[in-house]
């Protein structure tokens, strides 16, 4: 008998407004209803080599023909847990492995997804770090993709003395570098 994770035994297929759920065994259907988004997201800091600032690395994305700037981070998927997602996020999306994983923030509010409607948005924020920062390729200017036609994502560092809380593009995110830049 192999052993699966609970993601690998039931797989979950959008179709429509519907969703269909095999197990192996059985594929049900059953009408989507509004629910809970968890997106998890992380927060790496480093001092500036150069000017001796606190910087914050955010990405720049191009979602839905939307520029956004956000956390490094995405969505949970089901049979893994937050600190789980958040290593795999940063694997996937900046090519290096996260350690020190530190939770710093959960959503307290109602905030409906932006591109899901009908969806609540649940936020998990967490301080991680990697081996070398420095090494992780990043642009000094906004939004440099390469095409701008399809969804993209570029990473920079914002320099926290410098950064105001609208320079997060998501409402969360906001009330997170927020807080960053209160401490």
């Amino acid at each position: 008998m192999t052993l699966q994770s609970p993601r690998e035994r039931f797989q979950q297929h959008k179709i429509g407004n519907h969703i269909s759920a095999h197990d192996g065994t059985r594929t049900t259907f059953a009408r989507m209803t509004p629910g809970f988004n968890v997106r998890v997201y992380g927060i790496l800091l480093i001092t500036g080599p150069a000017d001796g600032g606190r910087h914050v690395l955010v990405a720049d994305e191009l979602i839905k023909g939307q520029r956004i700037t956000k956390f490094p981070g995405g969505g949970l998927e089901y049979g893994e847990g937050p600190k789980d997602c958040l290593v795999r996020e940063v694997r996937e999306e900046i090519g290096v492995e996260a350690f020190d994983v530190q939770h710093f923030y959960t959503t307290d509010f109602f905030q409906e997804s932006a591109f899901r409607p009908g969806q609540q948005i649940i936020s998990i924020y967490y301080t991680f770090r990697v081996a070398d920062p420095l090494a992780i390729p990043v642009s000094t200017v906004p939004f440099d993709f390469k095409q701008s036609v399809k969804d993209e994502e570029s990473f920079r560092w914002l320099e926290l003395s410098r950064a105001k809380a609208d320079d997060a593009t998501l409402p969360i995110d906001r009330v997170v570098l927020g807080m960053l830049l209160a401490h």
